[in-house]
């Protein structure tokens, strides 16, 4: 048995030095209640740019401009020692955290920010890092396109783990990409909310026979920074909860075993026995003993994508 842990807390909004802080803070609180295993929301550091869902199109240029700037300006370049107090604290309590954050490019344009997910290790190293491969609706106005380079499982002390971001988890090619590499712990950091989503987490541990890990995006308005531009405009006074969170463990076969943490800030705990995931596979194993590769195979193309190419 493992005790994991879901946190389900608003960030340091644009900031993203406070906001590795606090997630330091954070690491170190659920590691000494035991967890071998924390799991952070969607883009967490600096925060998930909820300003997009209420920008019109075509009128709101200059708004979505100068709020992308500060989003850019606080995202993570993992070439860069912004991490480094995040990848020291895993190592010294000993803990995997997995934790969604905004990513800038330092490859090519350098202009481009990626919604990323990154599993750091219990000796704080990365191992795995995965790109939002689409970005949903208006958030093609913030994102880039992500490639399969992260689309992989990857073993720790607690199990096998890999995950996918928000509306990834309606890809049924990219789930069934981890279900093959027989994961048993499935991560879903999301913006999404309510009875749909939940709905969509017990389908994955029904039909990946796995743990499902989804933390949601718990942001009051008193959340939102007053240096966004035009923050009283796009948010009315009135609001309370922006995004009520709606955190859930999901046992293997579909049973909710904690949560949902509705318009709460808090952190689920939950003690999983991945053993439960193997023996689960018994009666339904989609990509082992009830697959057909006779009839269907899946081709992954998992090398990095890049607008250009030297001969030297």
């Amino acid at each position: 048995m493992n005790k994991i842990a879901i946190v389900q807390q608003a960030p340091v909004f644009l900031n993203k030095h406070k906001t590795i802080e606090k997630a330091c803070e954070l690491v170190k609180q659920v590691a000494d209640e035991g967890a071998k295993l924390v799991l952070f929301p969607e883009a967490f550091i600096p925060g998930y740019p909820t300003w997009i869902w209420r920008l019109r199109p075509g009128k709101d240029a200059s708004i979505c401009n100068d709020a992308h700037a500060l989003l850019f300006e606080n995202s993570v370049d993992l070439q860069s020692d912004d991490l480094k107090p995040l990848l020291k604290m895993a190592k010294s309590c000993s803990v995997t955290v997995i934790c969604g954050l905004n990513e800038r490019d330092s490859q090519l344009s350098r202009a481009t920010i990626y919604n990323a997910m990154i599993t750091i290790n219990e000796q704080g190293k990365i191992v795995n890092h995965h790109r939002k491969l689409m970005p949903t609706n208006p958030e093609r106005m913030s994102w880039g396109f992500g490639d399969a380079r992260g689309l992989k499982v990857v073993d720790t002390e607690v199990g096998r783990v890999g995950g996918l971001i928000c509306w990834e988890n309606y890809m049924p090619l990219a789930r069934y990409a981890l279900y093959a590499q027989g994961i048993e712990i499935y991560v879903a950091p999301t913006y999404d909310s309510g009875e749909d989503s939940i709905a969509t987490m017990q389908h994955i541990a029904r039909e990946g026979r796995c743990w499902v890990l989804c933390c949601g995006c718990a942001i009051k308005l008193s959340d939102i920074p007053e240096n966004l531009p035009d923050r009283d405009r796009l948010y009315s006074l009135e609001e309370d909860w922006i995004n009520p969170g709606d955190s859930v463990v999901v046992a293997p076969g579909g049973k909710i075993v904690a949560g949902p943490l509705n318009k709460q800030k808090g952190i689920l705990y939950f003690d999983i026995d991945t053993q439960k995931a193997a023996t689960a596979k018994r009666t339904l194993d989609v990509a082992g003993h009830y697959s057909r590769p006779d009839i269907f195979t899946l081709q992954i193309n998992a090398k990095p994508q890049t607008s250009i190419k030297v001969n030297a």
